[in-house]
C-alpha cells in the first residue's frame, strides 16, 4: 500500500511545530541540501548524464527518454524505501485534489457501469445538483465527444469533467423513460469534499464519528461534528479510523489535541537533517478532553489514523479495539519539481508519545512488503491474537505504565478477529462488477414514490429488503457476466440483505445512512460498544496496568 494523499498546502498546526506536516508528509519546508560528500554527488550525476547521452544516441531503437528516465526514477526510490516516490506531471494535481478539501468541476459522484459514465448522485451545493442532474443519469457525450462505450476511465473523467471555477462543459444525459438526450450547460464550481463520511448518535450518550481520510478539512469537520453530537447529549465517543489510509499528519495532530490534555505530547519526528526532528503537543483546550473514547482500527488504518490512535492510547486516554494497523511511520517531504511533476522524498520517522516506531520493517524487497497484509491473513493474524508475535526489545509503556510495542503498526488493546462466515466470493463479485450499485441506482429511481416521506428512523427500523429485491439483484448481476452461485448465495443471504439496505440507505439519505445500517454488522464496531467500562477505567485509573490482549 503505497502513502499517496500529501499536500503542498500550509495547514495551521500545534505551535511547538515550526513547520507543517502532513500524513507522513512534512509540508512547507524548504530544500536543505545534503551535508554528505558533494563531489560523489557530481560524479554520480556525471555518470547517469553520460549514459543517459549514449542511450539517446546510439541505442539501436528510437526511445522515449522521458518515459526512461522516470522508470529509473522510480526504481530509483522503491530501493530507499516503500513511501518515497515521484509522481509525473499528469498525475500530481490529481493527487494532490484528493486532500485538498475541495476541487473545481461540475459536482456529481459518478460511477462507469457496462462502460457508461453514470452520475450516482449530485454533491450538494454543487452545479449539478442546481440544474436538475439525477442519479442515474448517463452522460453520454462531454463538449461535443462520445464517452459511452468507448472505454472510458476514471481518468478521462476528471480530465473532462473537472476544469477551472467559473469554466464551462456541455453534457448530454441519457435519462431512464425519456427518449431524446438531454443537453446540460454547465459552469464549474468550487465542489467540497468531506472526510467525516459519518456523524451520529448510536443511543442517548454514544456518539459516532466515521474518518475516511485526513484531508485539509478533515479537522474542521471533526470538531463540527463533536460540538454537533455534544448537543445531542454525546458523553462516549467512538472514533471509526478503520480502513483510513492516512493524509494530513496536521489533521491528526489537532484532532488529537481537542481530545488529550494539555502538553500531552501526540507525536515527535527524527529525521537526518536537524529541522526534520520536530515534537508536537497538546495546547488548546480541547472540546472534548474528558468524555469515554473508543478508536477502532484495523489492518488498513495507516500513517495519520496511527498517529491519531497512537497519541490516544500512549497517553492512555481511551481504547483501541480491532486488529493491528497497517505499519506506516515515515514521513515524506512534497518537493515541486520544474515539469510539474512531484517527488515525495522520505526525509524523517515519525514516533508515538511512548517513543515507538510503528514503521513495520522493510527492505530491498518491494514486493514482499506490498504482501504484508496476504501474509497476515494466511498466518492468521487476522483471526487470533496469538498468531502476533512482539519483539521484546522493542516494548514501551504508555504514561499510566502500560505495556505497547513498537515495530509494525499500532496493536489494539482490544482484539477483535476478522469475521468471515457471511461474506463470499460470489458478493465480491457482484459489488465488483458494479453490479450492486446498477441495481440500487435503478431500484432508487423507479420507487422514488414509496420512500416519500419515510425519513430515516423508519426506514433504519422497519424497512426490509426483500428475496424480490435480490433475486432482482442476481439478475443485474448475469448482465454484468456474474455467474450466480447457490451455496454462496444462500451463504451470504442476510448479509447481502444489509449491504443493499445500506447502499440503498446512502442513496436516499446520505452517508450516515449507510454506516449506521452497515454496522449493525461491523464485528469491531459492536464490540467497542460493549467496552466503554474499560475504556473509561483506562483513562481514569492511577496506578499501573498491565496490558492484556483480550478476544472475544
Amino acid at each position: 500500500m503505497s502513502e499517496t494523499k500529501n499536500t503542498k498546502s500550509q495547514i495551521r498546526l500545534p505551535i511547538i511545530l515550526a513547520l507543517a506536516i502532513s500524513a507522513g508528509i512534512w509540508i512547507g519546508a524548504t530544500f536543505a541540501e545534503p551535508k554528505g560528500n558533494q563531489n560523489d554527488l557530481r560524479a554520480a550525476l556525471y555518470k547517469l548524464q553520460e549514459i543517459m547521452t549514449y542511450v539517446n544516441r546510439d541505442y539501436v531503437d528510437s526511445v522515449n527518454t522521458t518515459e526512461l528516465v522516470e522508470y529509473g526514477i522510480d526504481k530509483m526510490l522503491e530501493h530507499l524505501d516503500p513511501h518515497s516516490s515521484y509522481i509525473p506531471a499528469k498525475d500530481a494535481s490529481l493527487a494532490q485534489s484528493q486532500l485538498d478539501g475541495e476541487f473545481d468541476g461540475i459536482g456529481v459522484e459518478f460511477g462507469i457501469i457496462r462502460d457508461t459514465i453514470y452520475v450516482v448522485a449530485p454533491l450538494t451545493g454543487g452545479p449539478s445538483e442546481a440544474l436538475g442532474i439525477q442519479s442515474g443519469d448517463q452522460i453520454i457525450t462531454v463538449d461535443g465527444e462520445n464517452v459511452a462505450g468507448v472505454g472510458v476511465t476514471n481518468r478521462d473523467v476528471f480530465e473532462k469533467l473537472r476544469g477551472p471555477k467559473g469554466s464551462e462543459v456541455v453534457i448530454d444525459i441519457k435519462r431512464k423513460n425519456q427518449k431524446d438526450l438531454i443537453e446540460y450547460n454547465i459552469t464549474r464550481d468550487k465542489i467540497p469534499q468531506y472526510s467525516i463520511n459519518a456523524s451520529y448518535m448510536v443511543d442517548n450518550e454514544t456518539g459516532y464519528i466515521k474518518v475516511t481520510r485526513f484531508a485539509a478539512t478533515t479537522y474542521d469537520e471533526f470538531k463540527e461534528s463533536i460540538l454537533d453530537l455534544q448537543s445531542k447529549g454525546m458523553k462516549k465517543l467512538i472514533i471509526d479510523l478503520q480502513g483510513n489510509p492516512g493524509g494530513y499528519m496536521g489533521a491528526a495532530i489537532n484532532m488529537a489535541d481537542e481530545l488529550l490534555g494539555d502538553k500531552d505530547l501526540i507525536v515527535s519526528q527524527q529525521g537526518k537533517v536537524d529541522q526534520y526532528s520536530q515534537k508536537a503537543f497538546a495546547f488548546r483546550e480541547g472540546v472534548f478532553e474528558n468524555g469515554s473514547i473508543i478508536v477502532l482500527v484495523n489492518e488498513g488504518s495507516a500513517s495519520a489514523s496511527e498517529i491519531l490512535a497512537g497519541a490516544i492510547q500512549d497517553n492512555d486516554r481511551g481504547l483501541i479495539v480491532g486488529r493491528r494497523s497497517f505499519g506506516k511511520g515515515l514521513v515524506q517531504m512534497p518537493i515541486d519539481l520544474s515539469d510539474g511533476a512531484e517527488l515525495r522524498l522520505t526525509i524523517a520517522r515519525y514516533y508515538t508519545p511512548s517513543g515507538r516506531s510503528i514503521q513495520k520493517p522493510y527492505d530491498a524487497d518491494y514486493e514482499a512488503y506490498e504482501r504484508d497484509w496476504i501474509n497476515r491473513y494466511e498466518h492468521g493474524e487476522f483471526f487470533s491474537a496469538d498468531s502476533i508475535k512482539f519483539n521484546d526489545s522493542l516494548k514501551y509503556e504508555t504514561k499510566k505504565g502500560r505495556v505497547v510495542y513498537g515495530g509494525g503498526g499500532i496493536m489494539p488493546d482490544y482484539f477483535v478477529p476478522l469475521d468471515t462466515t457471511m461474506n463470499s466470493a460470489y458478493v465480491s463479485k457482484i459489488f465488483n462488477s458494479n453490479s450492486a450499485r446498477e441495481f440500487v441506482l435503478d431500484f432508487a429511481n423507479k420507487n422514488k414514490a414509496k420512500f416519500e416521506g419515510m425519513d430515516f428512523p423508519e426506514y433504519y427500523t422497519d424497512y426490509k429488503v426483500s428475496d424480490a429485491m435480490l433475486d432482482e439483484l442476481v439478475e443485474y448481476g448475469k448482465k454484468n457476466k456474474v455467474d450466480f452461485d447457490a451455496a454462496d448465495f444462500n451463504k451470504s443471504k442476510e448479509y447481502l440483505r444489509i449491504l443493499v439496505k445500506a447502499h440503498l440507505g446512502r442513496q436516499l439519505y446520505d452517508e450516515s445512512a449507510f454506516y449506521k445500517v452497515v454496522n449493525d454488522i461491523n464485528e469491531v464496531y459492536l464490540q467497542a460498544l460493549k467496552l466503554f467500562d474499560e475504556a473509561d477505567r483506562i483513562a481514569m485509573a492511577n496506578d499501573l496496568h498491565e496490558s492484556n490482549v483480550n478476544e472475544e
